[in-house]
């Protein structure tokens, strides 16, 4: 679409009862607590306005939107001023055109006349009021003296900070505050020495608490804040609407382009799942798109130890297909298999899992959310029948508890953490499960209520323990849990919980909770109104992952917070696309929509739609095929999109199968780490060069929109398709919304989506049916899915990783807001200047008995292997806990983890790995092996 800038009605809409006012003779209606300004912007009025933005509260500050009001006494300000019944409003007046003009006289008179060459000339909302106005000229001299010798501040990488043009409308520090919750700017000064402050005198914004999410940039009507990517490029003339490709909150984006380059990533005020927000990765970290280290030409070896040989599409393919068809011919279909991606669309994902099943003949596929989050679909599609998150993310506003365990949303899922710490400042109570002090335990003008900083793998006690206050004390909702839930599963879940030996009390030696503190979390859940339970992968990734997601799930039940706003059990999806690969039949025992791979009747659906028959027994999941592939009997595998010698547990393991295949096929952006392993790389598509559909951690499909060409000639879907044919399948797929309609036909909870709709409605939530034409934003309101609710006893069984004399320290690990998982495409960006390197936090009291201090070289061994790092000395963690990052591959932090797993999925145990940390002189001889084969691996040979 040609480039217009998204509509600004001044002031946030209400959601009140109908008020109906007139406005310049015409009469308009409203939800009452409306502001006359929005009113006004409803029927296309446009009063001036300067400090006025609907993504934050009214100010009332320019003194631009000034209106006359039928009997009212002065010229009340219309952003302040809520609209009454009968209510009949001026807003163009000679009284008001002469009182603005000169409001603006006084704003142009401290601001510098350069508008030809700003960076902003034509995308300023000042120079647009000025013209709107009336303003010719000035007849005051300037009074920018006070700004002369003020250097903008360039220190952060992405957008640039001129106090000269800034006109202290204050946007930036309230979008700060009300919209992102940081409290990061504020204003300092009076009268025209008034001026944005970043923090202490010292601080520019690189080193202050801002954490470039980009709404102060966003919410700046001047160039005072502007993208150094406009500066650069110029004002962008066309926009296309798109979804971002990082985390699971799944953003909506304005990429807005000139020519054919971006320019900047805009927060879609549309965006259902931002709401006009967004973070320092979506917003900024789109360079690695364009990045000199991508490949955007098909490359073959025979050995990995040669060369890669830069090729055609047709060579890269046939090559690739002849391989694969040697291998099938002599060790069977279930020597090949394939691994879809989290982070490319769903009907990519689905097109890799049919090109396993159908062509490979196998039903070995298998997906990173298995290694992630397959707990939560075990878990919950056998407490309520459902393998996804219960609500959608507006039902936070509506929470009066929210518990968060396992999960960082601050650095993992920052957008929606915004929306959390909003809901938090308005008065609702925090419960903090984790053994690491996030963010959200305390920061600017939120502290959780109980922050319990339980042993790392006993979630499963500290759940039980609640459980057992809750039945012990008669708090449950035993009316909900009669009314929705199986009475004698309850009864005998309540007889275990209420056992003795699971008393806090009674837990405290394992999990380290005191038994005071998690008593009165336990209470303050189950009476203090509306709970919200939000896990991550602090509780997936764990040997008892399974467990605790239904543990999660009996305590949801047992208080009766299930099937209305405010409550509910939401997995935080890591990965833009987790919940969409696993609905799309990305696993080695299902179909698209949770499906068993034995049904026949299933079966029977999916071969008549591809005319191919399928095996009914399920695959080899990732750890099952590398076995394979040590022991000889899997020989290929295709991997689109993830980097599972960076992401999966215990690395030697990974290389080990890795090297024992025959064929080895990476399709992605970068040479990763896997394809050090690779006898075949075909380039792949960034999120900006491709159409299709994501699906977020709240079930929401939304569309992806190709807004370049693809660098390498095809979208990933595609290549697939040209892999498909070479392997002698009959696919002739137009284009990725003939995919949706296939997936629609074959998957019950997608019937009712397909690409057309999706642009005409923003997004879906499955299920989208006959039952639920119009998606399901909250699930299971009138009954569970499996109909009623199944409480299951889970039994606390500690994990066989056990600290000892060798390995006396637990390590766990997560993720930081500047990075984003294996760091293939943010370290690739200015991104890295807030994160360089994956450091060790270690407490004080472990660091002194180490004689260690923040900055020293550390190493890090278990019984899986060992690496190097740094220390940084914080009391973040607890004594006898140790973290860190893994998004650098020289420290390979999952050379030290095992491969201990989920009993129910498989899930590996990232979260719980025994080490020992002492002093180092530096990188390990693994590590400096690794990176001369790693070398070795990606040269390319010179073009003749």
């Amino acid at each position: 679409m040609a480039y217009e800038p998204q509509a600004d009605y001044g002031t946030p809409a209400r959601d009140g009862a109908p008020v109906t006012l007139t406005i310049d003779g015409r009469a308009v209606t409203v939800p009452a607590g409306t502001s006359v300004m929005r009113a006004a912007a409803e029927i296309g009025g446009a009063i001036p306005k300067l400090c006025a933005t609907d993504n934050v509260e009214a100010f009332g500050s320019c003194r631009m939107c000034l209106v006359e009001i039928e009997g009212a006494r002065g010229l009340p300000a219309s952003c302040t001023t809520p609209v009454a019944a009968g209510m009949v409003v001026k807003t163009q007046t000679p009284r008001l055109e002469k009182i603005r003009r000169g409001v603006m006289e006084l704003y142009i008179s401290d601001h510098p006349l350069d508008c030809l060459t700003c960076s902003a000339n034509n995308d300023c909302e000042l120079q647009d009021t000025a013209a709107q106005v009336g303003l010719r000229d000035v007849r005051y001299g300037y009074a920018g003296e006070n700004h002369l010798g003020q250097a903008p501040d360039l220190s952060n990488p992405y957008f640039a900070f001129d106090a000269s043009k800034c006109i202290v409308c204050s946007r930036c520090v309230r979008a700060c505050e009300e919209v992102q919750g940081t409290f990061a700017l504020t204003i300092e000064g009076r009268g025209f020495d008034s001026a944005v402050s970043a923090g202490a005198a010292a601080d520019d914004f690189l080193s202050s608490e801002c954490v470039s999410c980009g709404a102060c940039v966003q919410a700046c009507p001047t160039a005072a804040l502007n993208e150094k990517s406009v500066a650069e490029i110029g004002k962008p003339e066309r926009a296309v609407v798109t979804t971002c490709a990082y985390c699971g909150v799944g953003c909506t984006f304005r990429a807005e382009m000139r020519g054919d380059q971006l320019v900047r990533m805009v927060p879609w005020k549309d965006g259902k799942a931002n709401r006009g927000h967004s973070c320092v990765k979506g917003r900024f970290a789109w360079g690695y798109a364009n990045h000199a280290d991508r490949i955007t030409r098909p490359m073959i070896r025979e050995a990995i130890t040669q060369p890669w040989r830069e090729v055609s599409w047709d060579e890269a393919i046939s090559f690739t297909a002849n391989r694969l068809k040697a291998i099938k011919a002599q060790y069977g279909a279930r020597a090949l298999g394939g691994i879809t991606s989290s982070r490319c669309t769903n009907e990519e994902a689905f097109l890799v899992q049919k090109l396993v099943r159908g062509g490979f003949g196998s039903n070995n596929v298998d997906t990173c959310a298995r290694v992630c989050h397959s707990p939560t679909g075990y878990g919950l599609k056998t407490t309520f029948g459902t393998s996804a998150g219960t609500q959608d993310f507006d039902s936070v506003e509506d929470s009066d508890v929210i518990l968060i365990i396992g999960a960082n949303p601050t650095d993992g899922h920052p957008v929606f953490a915004s929306r959390m710490k909003k809901r938090l400042r308005q008065g609702a109570k925090l419960i903090v499960i984790d053994p690491r002090r996030i963010d959200m335990v305390r920061s600017p003008h939120i502290e959780a209520a109980h922050h319990l900083a339980l042993q790392p793998g006993t979630n499963v006690a500290v759940l039980t323990a609640m459980a057992h206050v809750i039945a012990t004390e008669g708090l449950a909702d035993e009316a909900f849990v009669r009314e929705r839930c199986d009475w004698d599963e309850y009864q005998d879940w309540a007889r275990f919980v209420s056992d003795a030996r699971h008393s806090p009390e009674a837990l405290e030696p394992v999990t380290r909770v005191p038994a005071g503190e998690l008593r009165a979390a336990a209470r303050l859940f189950a009476t203090g109104g509306n709970g919200a339970i939000y896990y991550g992968l602090g509780v997936t990734e764990h040997s008892q992952g399974s467990s605790t997601v239904m543990a999660i799930a009996n305590l949801a039940m047992a208080t009766g917070n299930v099937g209305r706003r405010g409550v509910g059990v939401n997995p935080l999806r890591g990965q833009n696309n987790v919940q969409g690969s696993c609905d799309m039949g990305s696993f080695p025992h299902e179909l698209s929509g949770y499906r068993h791979i034995s049904d026949a009747d299933t079966r029977a659906l999916f071969e008549a739609e591809w005319g191919v028959p399928l095996d009914a027994e399920p695959g080899l999941r990732i750890p099952n095929m590398l076995d394979a592939a040590v022991d000889g009997s899997f020989r290929a595998i295709y991997i689109q999109g993830e980097d599972i010698l960076q992401s999966d547990p215990n690395t030697h393991h990974v290389a080990a199968g890795l090297a024992a295949m025959d064929c080895v096929i990476v399709h992605d952006l970068f040479l990763n780490e896997t394809a050090n392993y690779a006898h075949v790389f075909l380039p792949g598509s960034t999120f900006l060069e491709k159409t299709g559909t994501f699906t977020n951690a709240e079930r929401r499909i939304q569309m992806v929109r190709r807004v370049m060409d693809p660098a390498n000639g095809y979208e990933d879907w595609q290549v697939t398709q040209l892999l498909a044919r070479a392997m002698d399948l009959d696919w002739d797929y137009a284009d990725a919304g003939e995919i949706m309609d296939e997936i629609a036909r074959l998957t019950p909870s997608f019937a009712g989506v397909s690409h057309a709709r999706l642009d005409a409605e923003g997004s879906l939530q499955w299920p989208v049916n006959e039952a639920h034409p119009d998606g399901s934003p909250i699930m299971h309101v009138d009954g569970f899915v499996r109909g009623r609710g199944k409480f299951v006893v889970t039994e606390y069984i500690p994990t066989d990783e056990r600290t000892g004399p060798r390995y006396p320290l637990l390590l766990t690990t997560g993720r930081i807001l500047s990075q984003y998982n294996v760091g293939a495409q943010t370290r690739r960006t200015a991104n890295s200047v807030w994160h360089a390197e994956d450091v060790l936090e270690i407490h004080p009291t472990d660091a002194e008995n180490r004689g260690l201090s923040t900055g020293d070289w550390v190493r890090l061994a278990s019984r899986a292997g060992e690496t190097t790092l740094r220390a940084l000395v914080t009391d973040r963690v607890a004594p006898g806990v140790v973290y860190t990052t893994f998004h650098h591959p020289d420290t390979q932090a999952n050379v030290v983890t095992t491969e201990n797993s989920d009993w129910a999925t498989n899930c590996p145990e990232y979260k719980v790995t025994a080490v020992q940390v002492t002093p180092s002189n530096g990188p390990t001889a693994w590590q400096r092996d690794y990176e001369a084969q790693a070398q070795q691996a990606r040269r390319i040979e010179a073009a003749e």
